[in-house]
């Protein structure tokens, strides 16, 4: 530091700091600098000062003892450090001002003096302090955007070069998937063959051309290959965990069908599948491409390219489509299993062959609309094509003739409708390589086609009887309780003539095969106090025991459980039939224990005994035993508790193997592990619920055998052998069952008559009146008879197990009639339609008002009035509300098997058993 910057010498004075630094060493007599002064210590006369004062730059200080120091301190010793490196000058730490008027710390801006050494990146910033340490400067920012864009130019450059353009001949290659019955002999090997032949872009006709770019990429003729936004989108819906999604563009769709050796939905493999898509955009012709494409695309049926579809669908070559006809096939393209007029139900139950075709023929006019608006077809040529074109049905190889073409779909819908749980796909599927082990028994599988084919060659004869006798069809499905395994199917005559497996969803409604689901709601809830309100936990019902008694009366007048009388919204009241339209039990009342209702299948007692417990809880009991709630009807009108469902006949027999298994609950399934050459793939767990405690199930079993004993059932007894079962018929006798089941099998039989060969119409069921020669069928019939050939087949060699021996459960309800019309407990229902109450019914004074009764049904607008007969699965019809005074003119109709929301018709419900 310069001299003159220096301030003057200060006088001695005196103060603490001088005493103490005299009391450290300084001569007698000598005073030590006063406090206050501000003059430089190295002033101070004498070499025997004891201060230790610090000069400017070449100064020399002493000292204690006389010793030369060269510098006044500590401080201005660092101060010298770093005057000769250059640097900046530190504070004082002691916050004393130095020579020069530095200041120590809180006076001046304290920065740090960098090293000397210039870094490459200057973050954080050096001789900045605070936040601005942290603010990257506008060269650094610059340098890395330059730096990040470079890098993305050298990894494209890198990838774009990595790639090759596939080889779309490559896509006719697949192995075969290899099916196992449960013993581990195969069943079938089949998926390899690849129905597929290429043709040259010249035989594509334009129409298909511009069918497929008017739906798929409108700018086809003129991108580069990618869609920017579309992978964008891509991108994003993974980064949320979404679906995945594929391609967008036409020139991605068929670098995706080429590229065969990796079909993974990853981030990777997108990226990859871009590149290819930018190369092939740049290299391969576009004429090239879409021929590629359709060449390669998948159209379902086995189907890989335009040739093959147009033979599968039209048996034509490719060449002789016409617009409409292309515009179809193009709505193949988004998903033939949902597209496909003929129903893919093996695939997916929600793919029928009704709700293919409306979505089939809407993709259709909408291409066709788009190929109007694009300039690519005049509007008088697609004014021709307003409905589907004339399509036959699927031809499936040989090897999938008989049953095992039902066996091998049922056991791919398993995989492909479990993805999360199997990994495998529909498309893996295809592409085959795997070893697919069942469940399925040989033996059973035979010993059941054995017993439907023996009832069906002896009774139904088309040729002899056309006009009851066509168009019979049966199905079936055999269950193990113990672990929810599908030993045997019925899916049809044979899976390459008839295509829609029987064993599955079918549309046919059981029936009274559903009433034990009322009596398990009965035992497991209870019914409902009628001075309560709204569902009532269980602590306010009453158990039911199968000993309880209801009315067995034809055209019983159905209540509510507050005892008001039930009515629609029109005020129309319930009048519940049974079969042959007779009454049970002794006049007046006609009471029947609940045992004695299930083994004659009285209607009105059950369709009352679910009104007082609640359909709701019926609807649950149905659920917890194995029904899909998709299968089932609305639970807004009475004749819900007697069959209008249509469940499978996989799931009927999954749900009784419920109550055979003492109330545990195991979904059924038809694979047991998957193998490919890589190992393991897929092994299944059983799952296991406790749908009803062993008390319930184990009654529900015990009042069942009675119907096997000595009801309705006996056609399917088993010497020596514990059976349970039901027998159930609906509406208009249009499908018949019985489903029963011993402690090691639970087996379902349909039989219904559906003409589903129509092409373009809608699926009708007809009824059954005289087939076989028989005035009605009835589930205790031929489906009994086909249930007892094939389960004493399918036991045969196996040890006889007992049923548990069921603890009592609940109480009598409705036990003793009341001679007076008071109020009492218990409700009975009444003995004749008379506008007044009987003896034995319990009536609320006033009667509830029709909206205290609909708070509990719900009330609301619906479509579903015409819900008579075995109705009730109309959409919303109002149910509940009370007739202030019941008519003493019971109303009856013909009543429909589904309310049609058109008001018609009475409520006499006909489902029988």
């Amino acid at each position: 530091m310069s001299e003159h910057r220096r301030k003057p010498p200060q006088p001695q004075g005196g103060g603490r700091a001088a005493a103490r630094r005299g009391q450290s060493g300084s001569s007698p007599g000598r005073r030590a600098a006063p406090r206050g002064a501000t003059g430089s210590p190295a002033d101070s006369p004498g070499p025997d000062s004891g201060s230790y004062a610090s000069s400017s730059h070449g100064s020399t200080s002493y000292g204690p003892g006389g010793e030369e120091r060269p510098y006044g301190g500590r401080a201005e010793a660092r101060r010298a450090a770093q005057r000769s490196s250059g640097g900046r000058r530190r504070a004082d730490p002691s916050g004393r001002r130095g020579p020069g008027g530095s200041t120590g710390p809180g006076r001046g801006r304290g920065r740090t003096a960098p090293s000397g050494k210039k870094r490459i990146i200057d973050y954080p910033r050096a001789g900045e302090y605070g936040w601005r340490r942290w603010m990257p400067s506008w060269k650094l920012v610059t340098g890395m955007f330059i730096g990040f864009l470079g890098s993305l130019v050298a990894v494209a450059g890198i990838g774009y070069a990595m790639v090759n353009v596939p080889n779309v001949a490559k896509t006719a290659e697949a192995q075969n998937n290899v099916f196992y019955w449960s013993d581990g002999s195969v069943m079938v090997a089949t998926g390899g063959e690849i129905n597929r032949q290429i043709i040259n872009f010249a035989d594509i006709p334009k129409a298909m051309r511009y069918a497929v770019i008017s739906q798929e990429n409108k700018t086809f003729e003129t991108d580069k290959g990618i869609d920017p936004a579309g992978i964008a989108r891509a991108f994003l819906n993974m980064a949320r965990g979404g679906q995945t999604q594929g391609g967008s563009t036409i020139t991605q769709q068929y670098v995706k069908n080429a590229m065969l050796d990796d079909q993974s939905q990853t981030v990777s493999r997108k990226f990859k599948e871009i590149f290819v898509a930018i190369k092939v955009g740049a290299q391969v012709p576009k004429d090239k491409i879409m021929a590629g494409y359709l060449n390669s695309a998948y159209f379902g049926r086995g189907a890989y390219g335009l040739q093959a579809a147009s033979r599968a669908y039209f048996n034509k070559d490719a060449a002789d489509l016409n617009p409409g006809e292309c515009a179809f096939l193009s709505a193949m393209l988004k998903g033939a299993t949902y597209y496909d007029p003929a129903g893919s139900t093996s695939l997916d139950v929600s793919a029928t062959p009704e709700d293919n075709q409306k979505r089939a023929l809407t993709q259709m006019q909408d291409t066709l609309d788009k190929m109007v608006q694009y300039g690519h077809l005049s509007a008088a040529e697609r004014a021709k094509y307003t409905t589907l074109p004339k399509w036959q049905n699927p031809r499936s190889n040989s090897r999938l003739s008989g049953q095992i073409g039902y066996l091998v779909d049922l056991a791919k819908s398993y995989l492909a409708n479990n993805t999360e749980e199997t990994g495998i796909t529909s498309e893996l599927l295809q592409r085959g390589g795997y070893q697919i082990h069942t469940t399925f028994d040989k033996k059973k599988v035979k010993d059941l086609e054995a017993a439907v084919s023996k009832v069906q060659k002896k009774n139904i004869k088309p040729k002899e009887r056309p006009k009851t006798d066509t168009h019979v069809q049966f199905g079936g499905a055999s269950v193990d309780p113990t672990s929810g395994a599908i030993k045997a199917i019925y899916g049809g005559e044979d899976a390459t003539k008839h295509f829609t497996n029987n064993a599955d969803s079918t549309g046919a409604q059981v029936g009274s095969t559903f009433k034990p689901f009322v009596l398990a709601a009965a035992m497991d809830w209870g019914v409902r106090n009628p001075d309560g309100q709204g569902t009532q936990a269980r602590d306010e019902r009453t158990i039911v025991s199968p000993k309880s008694l209801y009315s067995g009366k034809n055209k019983l007048k159905i209540k509510n459980y507050d005892g008001s009388v039930w009515t629609d919204r029109d005020d129309k009241e319930w009048l519940q039939t049974n079969d042959g339209s007779e009454s049970v039990g002794e006049a007046p009342d006609y009471k029947i224990d609940l045992r004695e209702a299930m083994k004659d299948s009285v209607n009105s007692a059950y369709v009352q005994l679910g009104m007082d417990v609640g359909l709701d809880k019926v609807k649950q009991a149905a659920l917890d035993a194995g029904i899909l709630e998709g299968s089932l009807a609305s639970s807004d009108f009475p004749s819900f508790s007697i069959g209008t469902s249509d469940p499978s006949a996989i799931r009927m027999a999954s749900s009784y193997a419920t109550f055979a298994a003492s109330g545990s609950q195991k979904p059924p399934y038809s694979v047991t592990k998957v193998e490919s050459k890589d190992g393991l793939v897929y092994q299944h767990k059983v799952e296991d619920k406790q749908a009803f405690t062993a008390k319930v199930a184990d009654n529900v079993t015990d009042v069942l055998k009675t119907v096997v004993e000595k009801g309705t059932g006996t056609a399917a007894q088993l010497p020596g052998r514990d059976v349970a079962g039901k027998t159930g018929t609906t509406d208009g006798n249009k499908s018949a069952w019985f489903v029963g089941y011993t402690p090691q099998l639970s087996t379902a039989i349909s039989m219904f008559r559906l003409d589903d060969d129509a092409n373009n119409k809608k699926r009708t069921f007809e009824e059954m009146y005289g087939t076989g020669g028989q005035e009605k069928i009835h589930g205790a019939s031929f489906p009994a008879e086909i249930w007892h050939d094939y389960m004493a087949a399918a036991l045969q060699g196996t040890q006889p197990v007992k049923f548990p021996t069921p603890e009592p459960i609940g109480e009598v309800v409705n036990a003793e009639p009341t001679p007076s019309p008071t109020p009492s407990a218990t409700e009975t229902e009444e003995s004749s339609p008379t506008p007044s109450p009987t003896p034995t019914a319990t009536q609320s004074s006033p009667s509830p008002s029709a909206t205290e009764t609909c708070n509990f049904w719900n009330c609301g607008p619906g479509g579903g009035d015409n819900g008579g007969g075995t109705g009730g699965a109309g959409n919303g019809g109002t149910t509940g509300g009370s007739s202030p005074s019941p008519s003493a003119t019971e109303t009856t109709g013909n009543g429909n098997t589904r309310g049609n929301g058109n008001g018609s018709g009475g409520f006499i419900s006909g489902q029988n058993g």
